[in-house]
């Protein structure tokens, strides 16, 4: 749906002002939007997942680990699809505060794209470097957005999201490298055209929640605090209208799944074009293990 679209129907949970500012700045941050009960139980949850990690040696489709991650001192980066993992994460995303703000944002009929939980520890936690999201998942439009929700209070030593105040309205970037690899980052000479003198960086206490658009430019520094990790939920959704063009890399029950309204008879358009990922069907492992350089993934660049 269009923005002008969306502003017809009445808002659950913000203020007109806040989806306008949405729609202008291509971000918001919502503190303490989360209820107490609900953050004790994705906390509760976290802690299990991150229990059950110390088993692992290694990254698999479930759990991707830093390269030091062990038994004593597990270091767990992502829970892949959370949603699948656990029936309350699926609650949440399809049940609860931020699909009224999912709704609030992308119209009235609203679809479930992915979930996944970063925990970027202390000590070093990984960077992620800036990029933007729809070239990971095209859709047939860029009414995509994704919620984040901060599990523990952020402050800016922690490496909280970075966002460029109007970005998503500007130039969508290649994230292939010059060996036409995905890269999965916007290239330092393709940084040179970004203001990210302009970043914002979304701190804020736990149940705080941050929203971008999947055209938004953002990454995220280090977490330099000594002791304390940076848990941070994350689910996308789209416009009903909005259909994906290739496939989520991992895939679940809930991918495409509506969560508001209806279908509708009519898929939207964008005109303007979209990068294709690679054909990941081969396996794919993260963002993160691609930023950083890891792996070399089994890909071919689509098209």
């Amino acid at each position: 749906m269009t923005p002008e679209q969306v502003l017809a129907h009445s808002p659950k949970v913000l203020t007109d002002a806040q989806r306008e500012a949405y729609f202008r700045d291509g971000y918001l941050l919502l503190e303490r939007f989360v209820p107490e009960d609900w953050l004790a139980t994705l906390r509760d949850l976290s802690e299990h997942f991150i229990d059950e990690s110390r088993s692992r040696a290694v990254s698999d489709d479930r759990f991707d680990l830093e390269s030091d991650h062990c038994a004593t001192a597990p270091r767990l980066r992502r829970l892949n699809q959370p949603v699948a993992q656990h029936p309350d994460y699926w609650r949440f995303a399809s049940r609860s505060c931020i699909t009224d703000l999912a709704e609030d944002l992308l119209g009235p009929n609203v679809m479930f794209h992915h979930s996944k939980l970063n925990f970027k520890w202390s000590g070093g936690g990984e960077e992620v470097k800036w990029h933007q999201d729809i070239q990971y998942w095209p859709h047939t439009n860029y009414s995509v957005l994704t919620i984040g929700v901060y599990l523990e209070d952020v402050d800016e030593t922690m490496g909280p999201m970075g966002v460029i105040p109007g970005a998503h309205e500007g130039e969508l970037f290649d994230l292939y490298d010059g060996n036409d690899c995905w890269a999965g980052a916007i290239s330092e000479q393709d940084l040179l055209r970004v203001p990210v003198e302009k970043a914002v960086y979304l701190q804020g206490p736990a149940g705080s929640v941050t929203v971008h658009h999947c055209r938004m430019i953002h990454g995220s520094k280090p977490n330099a605090h000594p002791a304390r990790s940076r848990p941070l939920l994350l689910n996308a959704f789209s416009s009903a209208d909005a259909l994906p063009v290739t496939a989520y890399n991992y895939p679940s029950t809930h991918n495409g799944e509506l969560v508001r309204g209806e279908r509708p008879r009519w898929i939207h358009f964008d005109p303007r074009p979209c990068l294709l990922p690679p054909d990941w069907s081969g396996g794919y492992t993260s963002i993160f293990a691609l930023q950083q350089g890891e792996e070399q993934e089994p890909q071919a660049a689509a098209g």
